[in-house]
């Protein structure tokens, strides 16, 4: 490790998820060139790019490495957890204070909606609602929490449960609050890039008197394969600090309700 490396940016783990995410930003990226800007031997970041083409993130090519396509990369769940760790926790805090005891809340099977499940230790009595395996088990054993698991087929990669069974479980219900979040945000819309994620989304924005997305800024001013919904639909839109002028300015041209936490 050189002089200007950090310990943080020196681990591994911390290290692949700079690298996919420059990977993700630039499309394609020459291994020479990352080892250059991450300060670490041309072997060490084919490491690197060996565990991240293992986990389905990116592929590597002779002297390089590309993104995935959008279905595999931007959906890889031990990628998203790594990914804008920072400001998910500060969405998640702003998120906790709209939640009441005695709500019925519905959380998606983003990383983000993690975070804000991470803080509901304290918040019963509530009733949660998810699809999501990781948020299943954090709240499992919580005193105070009614946990509502919805079914249906298993997905691996996403780590959640998805699919028509899933959808059905949704539309049998009637929630207060929905924290959901997206892949890819632009212009009125929100996108993302699988189909599955798409229609059971949309199913839990149905079913909610009052629905929060909570997006960091590197979802903004991005496009994925399938629209999900108009930003409208959401009665807030919550989003960090970085979050670039111009999509913000979208926003209030369109009459999107939004803060930055």
């Amino acid at each position: 490790m050189t002089a200007t490396d950090t310990p943080e940016r020196g681990r591994p783990a911390q290290r692949q998820a700079e690298i996919a995410e420059h990977v993700l930003q630039h499309g394609s990226v020459s291994a020479g060139d990352l080892a250059e800007m991450f300060h670490v031997s041309l072997m060490t970041i084919h490491r690197d790019l060996d565990e991240l083409e293992r986990q389905g993130v990116v592929r590597k090519y002779r002297g390089g490495v590309s993104a995935q396509p959008s279905s595999v990369f931007e959906s890889n769940v031990s990628y998203r957890l790594r990914a804008a760790r920072e400001e998910k926790l500060a969405l998640a805090r702003r998120a906790r204070t709209l939640i009441e005891p005695g709500m019925a809340v519905m959380l998606d099977d983003s990383t983000t909606t993690l975070e804000l499940a991470k803080l509901l230790e304290d918040a019963g009595p509530l009733t949660v609602i998810t699809n999501f395996l990781e948020t299943i088990k954090l709240l499992s054993g919580v005193q105070g929490l009614r946990l509502l698991a919805l079914g249906g087929e298993y997905y691996p990669t996403h780590d959640s449960f998805l699919g028509v069974p899933c959808v059905e479980a949704i539309e049998s219900l009637r929630v207060d609050l929905l924290f959901a979040s997206t892949s890819a945000v632009s212009g009125r819309y929100a996108y993302h890039q699988e189909q599955e994620i798409v229609l059971v989304k949309r199913a839990m924005i149905k079913v909610a008197q009052r629905s929060v997305l909570m997006v960091d800024h590197t979802k903004l001013g991005r496009a994925a394969l399938h629209r999900l919904a108009p930003l409208r639909d959401f009665d807030l839109v919550l989003t960090d600090g970085k979050a670039p002028e111009g999509t913000l300015a979208e926003m209030r041209e369109n009459g999107v309700r939004y803060e930055i936490t």
